[in-house]
């Protein structure tokens, strides 16, 4: 399925690659990816036994970091950018107590009324378990802090004989602040946070906003821009729901003639993808034509990774074949499975247990019993995706039955 690139480059150099890393729907400033990066780079190097440097780029445009890697004697560089879009993250979060609670509701309509919901738990539970999660703590915080709330203020109305003319506001006033606490300590829990990120896939339908279209064209422009360099590989990684991003950013792309022939290969990984919480909404009828293209083309190679073990992705659904977008001679992607119960030790999935927040970033560490799947071989060997997985074929387990009820392009 993959196509091999012509190597023609000249071997007296160390491979070059670029890689433009697009993350999912996470508020932190992207410094945050180039300290994982090193952190877990440096584990996997010692684990796996190659060499891996890390320093500056050469290009100073956007943010990002520069990583030099040695394979058994095979040299590559590589320089890594963020395609930052966290502002329009913060943006989307800064809500107030009852904006996020009108979320929920719009939120849970949109999925309920569309039918989406129950067409996605046919797929996996484990992410749909993930997206009602929010739903649940929510109203259970509001229910406790009211409950809270209205016994201790049954208890001023009759100390102080006003009854209910006083223990009314302070029920509403004790709320209010039960529900504040609650919010300050969702960095534990991240109940609020998801009740956000589900409700900015939800709040078009799966349509993305104004704003968000044109930060996509900005990410295609620079792309556009990185593919006429001198470089073997330009990969582009997409992450949760920067995964389904990266399917419009690089249909964008193709489709306006920006991929250079005779240039660097380009090259698509997408990891841990949650594709059906957009593509099953009834207005994402663009992910669904971007996805029907993509699949087609031979000017990228395409690779998606996904575990069944991690419960906030849709593991080993294609992400294509799900959402009803099959097009005739499809090409991509690849769909392989990171294992985690292979590729992690008893030892790291007992550390790991219950944390399926940082499982569904384990795409971007190192793992200790490492399989086929290796990210920073991937994004710092010295070869293209495609020829890394030459030759493969889909991973055992591999979900591709249509079963989105809305197929509109």
């Amino acid at each position: 399925m993959l196509r091999q690139q012509n190597n023609r480059r000249d071997m007296t150099r160390p491979f070059r690659r670029r890689v433009l890393y697009l993350p999912g729907y996470d508020p932190i400033p992207p410094r945050r990816y180039r300290e994982l990066y090193k952190r877990e780079g440096a584990e996997q190097a010692r684990i796996s036994g190659y060499g891996l440097s890390f320093g500056p780029r050469r290009d100073r445009n956007g943010f990002g970091w520069g990583v030099a890697g040695d394979f058994d004697g095979r040299h590559a560089e590589a320089e890594i950018e963020v395609l930052v879009w966290a502002d329009i993250v913060q943006g989307s979060m800064d809500q107030g107590i009852l904006a996020t609670y009108g979320q929920l509701v719009r939120t849970a309509w949109a999925y309920i009324g569309s039918g989406a919901l129950f067409r996605l738990m046919r797929l996996r539970r484990g992410p749909v378990i993930a997206a009602l999660y929010p739903v649940v703590v929510l109203l259970a915080q509001l229910l406790a802090a009211a409950l809270a709330a209205a016994l201790l203020g049954w208890a001023l109305g009759r100390l102080t004989g006003l009854g209910w003319w006083l223990g009314l506001p302070v029920m509403l006033g004790l709320t209010w602040t039960g529900l504040h606490l609650w919010r300050r300590i969702d960095g534990k829990i991240f109940a609020w946070y998801l009740m956000h990120d589900y409700a900015f896939t939800a709040r078009n339908l799966g349509a993305y906003p104004p704003a968000l279209e044109a930060r996509l064209a900005q990410f295609a422009d620079r792309i556009a821009e990185v593919l006429t360099g001198d470089w073997d590989e330009v990969l582009v990684v997409g992450h949760s729901s920067g995964a389904y991003l990266g399917v419009s950013v690089l249909a964008d792309l193709i489709r306006s003639g920006r991929v250079p022939a005779g240039g660097p290969r380009l090259s698509y990984l997408s990891l841990g993808h949650v594709v059906p919480m957009a593509s099953f909404l009834p207005g994402a009828n663009r992910l669904r034509a971007d996805l029907r293209y993509l699949a087609a083309r031979d000017e990228l190679d395409w690779v998606d990774v996904t575990a069944p073990g991690d419960a906030c992705s849709f593991g080993l659904c294609d992400p294509v074949a799900v959402s009803g977008a099959e097009p005739p001679g499809r090409r991509h992607p690849l769909v392989l499975s990171a294992a985690f119960t292979q590729t992690l030790s008893p030892a790291k999935r007992r550390e790991l247990r219950g944390r399926w927040f940082r499982l569904h970033f384990q795409y971007l560490c190192a793992f200790d019993r490492p399989g086929d799947y290796d990210y920073f071989a991937i994004t710092a060997g010295p070869l293209t995706l495609g020829r890394r997985f030459a030759g493969r074929g889909h991973s055992p387990g591999r979900i591709a039955r249509a079963v989105n009820r809305w197929t509109a392009t």
